[in-house]
């Protein structure tokens, strides 16, 4: 199973940007997907999840300016991030917790899938 992350970029403060996560393999389910960040010097944090019923949580800090969806048919998912500051400049990783087939026809659950990240950058 891999994740493939896309749309971060260079934005000016208050902009907005679209993060996407593409999930491929053989996926029976996804059962959670969420959004990490990880700025220079700091522990990565968890910005905004939402479970396969569309139960969504997020961090205190984007909260009312981020918005998390998937779409559980295309096994994607997204992060619109609106009224961006400069805080918010990290980079971004999308995770999911998948259920999938392995190549010996098993069901195996990983719960850290993990995309390659993503740059989002906010200017002042």
């Amino acid at each position: 199973v891999q994740l493939q992350a896309s749309g971060g970029g260079l934005v000016q403060a208050g902009g907005s940007l679209r993060l996407s996560c593409a999930a491929s393999g053989r996926i029976l389910a996804i059962i959670t997907m969420g959004w990490y960040r990880q700025a220079p010097g700091k522990q990565r944090e968890l910005v905004a999840s939402i479970t396969s019923s569309g139960s969504s949580n997020y961090a205190d800090a984007v909260k009312g300016r981020f918005t998390i969806s998937r779409d559980k048919d295309k096994n994607t998912g997204s992060l619109e991030m609106r009224s961006l500051k400069p805080d918010d400049s990290a980079v971004y990783y999308c995770n999911a917790d998948v259920v999938y087939i392995t190549d010996f026809g098993d069901r195996q659950r990983d719960a850290e899938v993990w995309g390659q990240g993503t740059q989002v950058t906010v200017s002042s």
